[in-house]
């Protein structure tokens, strides 16, 4: 079973952070944000990763091209064939990762039906955002899909509230709460699981083609689209205050999301 990253945004809401790099490479903790959605799918099994590129793809290709050299000790022989010698391993060595080139303006529904080729001869995939974070469990979103039988299942999660939250009583506050997850409202948090032989009659070749629009609201009108309640951790990385946040959980040792 492969699991489908979107990772070829602009990223322009962020673009303050970092003028360089494409939003899914941006670090949490010294590795890109998408090596943090990896290793989320890894610890539950899911090793195989398709990764639809557009905006810088060749950094994402160079990262993983160079992933050994730059998580293991080496030893450099300057002669004439410089030879590398690797200490020891990593924890990824069984990871296998495609790299998708799938247009710079591609939209996400454009990008999912350009990556069919290697997602097709499976039952379903999975798929989602390489820009957030969640300690979802990749094993019973899957168990939940195949029981309903439906086209698709989308993530549904309760985004945190942007703002601390008093509980009052006579004017006089009882307790505070910074920044809680808002109790109404679900919204879509990725994470989906899609039908890798039905999904693509609700996808084009239309390069803007957007998934989260018309592809949706049909799978929603045909009775095909599932929710799968989410109320743990969540968080995306839309902008540099949230950039920030996550890289302040992790260095505090409270990155919810860590289940490896």
């Amino acid at each position: 079973m492969k699991a489908v990253i979107l990772c070829g945004g602009l990223g322009t809401r962020i673009r303050e952070v970092n003028e360089t790099l494409p939003k899914p490479m941006l670090p949490i903790g010294g590795r890109p944000i998408v090596w943090h959605v990896m290793k989320t799918y890894a610890s539950h099994g899911i090793k195989d990763f398709v990764l639809c590129l557009g905006y810088k793809g060749w950094m994402f290709k160079e990262w993983f091209l160079n992933y050994r050299t730059m998580t293991t000790d080496i030893t450099v022989n300057l002669g004439r064939h410089q030879a590398v010698e690797f200490h020891s391993g990593h924890e990824e060595e069984d990871w296998r990762v495609t790299l998708a080139e799938t247009g710079l303006h591609t939209m996400t529904g454009g990008r999912v039906a350009k990556i069919r080729r290697y997602v097709q001869d499976d039952d379903l995939f999975l798929m989602t955002y390489g820009d957030g974070v969640a300690d979802i469990n990749i094993e019973e979103l899957i168990d939940f899909h195949r029981s309903h039988g439906r086209v698709a299942t989308v993530t549904s999660v309760r985004p945190p509230s942007r703002f601390g939250e008093m509980v009052l009583r006579n004017g006089r506050v009882q307790s505070f709460v910074e920044k809680p997850q808002v109790t109404e409202g679900s919204i879509n948090g990725g994470y989906f699981v899609l039908d890798a032989r039905r999904i693509w009659s609700y996808l084009s070749d239309d390069s803007g083609l957007i998934f989260e629009r018309e592809p949706l609201a049909r799978l929603a009108q045909d009775d095909q689209l599932v929710a799968f309640d989410h109320d743990g951790f969540w968080q995306p990385m839309d902008t540099s205050r949230e950039y920030q946040l996550l890289n302040r959980l992790w260095d505090e040792g409270n990155a919810d999301w860590k289940c490896w």
